[in-house]
């Protein structure tokens, strides 16, 4: 029996098969709050061992996408309890993904107008939020320059996301997972080339250039547990005007021997030499190669805590990767999104639908919650 569809302890709770949905934006959230089309949603989903929620800013400074929901206002959570309510109700399980984009934002979106803040004083080239035009209609706007946080600034976002993190819980999500992925504020605090701060922060020592990220972990394990916090990371990715640098291994080694000293719950990476769409670098060999050998070399380290992997996942991929021990839980997206049972349809072989890439930001419900769930054709009876 393939081992995908095999019951895993994750942390305190025991989830009934080793696939992940993994965190898609969809920009469905009027007035940021979640709303009953985004609970029918993930309870659609809810046959997945475990689903990780969309992106869900800390507070409104960490926002760079209109219509995303929220964690940092009541309203917010009490929109969050009818999602987390229905994906229970159907026996599923539920992280939330708490996210602060750092200078992946815009003025449009932020309050009062005012700069987004970052690790870095520096414009990321090419990088777009999804706020307002100076014509007042949504789109994606170019991000500007950042203000560069305080040391203080930096101790205020570090309770924000603890904050996140407790209003998670409070929503009835069973454990957070801390965005440290894509090119936004983490990651941003981990790459030399983005981090230009002078002060305990400072990207010239490995100690330093993990400080944020491992501070905002410790916190947070205080305040919810270690059972309930997972970390999404994305080494070699250049998403956001993230580039390359000479210690990448050497950092998500060292970050990988931290996170297993503290048992959190699972590391959840992403292979992002799949991806073929704008902003992402390019399929080639060499990168995917370079990505497993660190995967390889960060795995001995975390033998406490679960290994998630998404990125251009396959059943047959998820089946050898999980069946060599590389892993122990894989993560589908956009898959997902048009197969709402797509547990059942891996297990099955049936056939899997095509998403509307049209429809995968905003809108309403098309192409949100009225994919079908897969038919499948009976034999007719004798007496038919």
């Amino acid at each position: 029996m393939s081992k995908l569809f095999t019951d895993f302890t994750l942390g305190a709770m025991v989830l009934r098969n080793r696939i992940v949905m993994a965190p898609m934006t969809r920009a469905r959230a009027p007035g940021d709050i979640p709303n009953v089309p985004i609970a029918l949603y993930y309870a659609q989903r809810a046959t997945a061992g475990l689903i990780v929620s969309e992106g869900t800013p800390i507070s409104l400074e960490g926002q760079g996408y209109i219509s995303n929901p929220g964690i940092y206002l009541p309203a917010q959570v009490e929109g969050w309890k009818l999602v987390t309510d229905s994906v229970h109700a159907v026996g599923g399980r539920i992280f939330a993904q708490i996210w602060h984009v750092g200078r992946i934002s815009h003025p449009s979106i932020q309050g009062q107008g005012t700069l987004p803040m970052s690790a870095s004083s520096l414009k990321a080239t090419g990088g777009m939020a999804f706020g307002y035009a100076v014509t007042g209609e949504p789109g994606l706007v170019e991000t500007p320059p950042p203000r560069q946080m305080t040391t203080e600034d930096v101790e205020r976002v570090v309770w924000d996301f603890v904050r996140a993190a407790e209003n998670a819980i409070a929503a009835g999500f069973d454990g957070v997972e801390i965005h440290g992925a894509n090119g936004y504020l983490i990651e941003q605090f981990l790459n030399p080339h983005v981090n230009d701060r002078t002060d305990r922060y400072k990207a010239t020592e490995m100690s330093d250039r993990l400080r944020f990220t491992l501070e905002v972990i410790d916190r947070t394990i205080a305040a919810i547990g270690r059972h309930r916090v997972g970390i999404r990371l994305s080494p070699y990715s250049v998403f956001q005007d993230m580039r390359l640098y000479a210690d990448i291994d050497a950092t998500y080694q060292a970050l990988a021997k931290e996170i297993g000293s503290r048992g959190l719950a699972y590391v959840h990476l992403i292979d992002q030499s799949q991806f073929k769409v704008e902003g992402f670098q390019s399929d080639t060999a060499d990168t995917q190669r370079a990505f497993f050998d660190l995967l390889s070399s960060m795995r001995p380290a975390l033998q406490d805590t679960a290994v998630i992997l998404a990125g251009g996942m396959t059943k047959a991929v998820a089946e050898d990767l999980i069946g060599r021990g590389e892993v122990d839980l894989v993560a589908f997206g956009s898959s997902f999104i048009s197969n709402p049972d797509l547990v059942e349809r891996l297990r099955h072989d049936w056939p899997l639908a095509t998403a509307r890439r049209e429809t995968f930001y905003g809108g309403g419900v098309e192409g949100y919650v009225d994919y079908p769930p897969h038919t499948p054709v009976l034999p007719l009876s004798e007496d038919a």
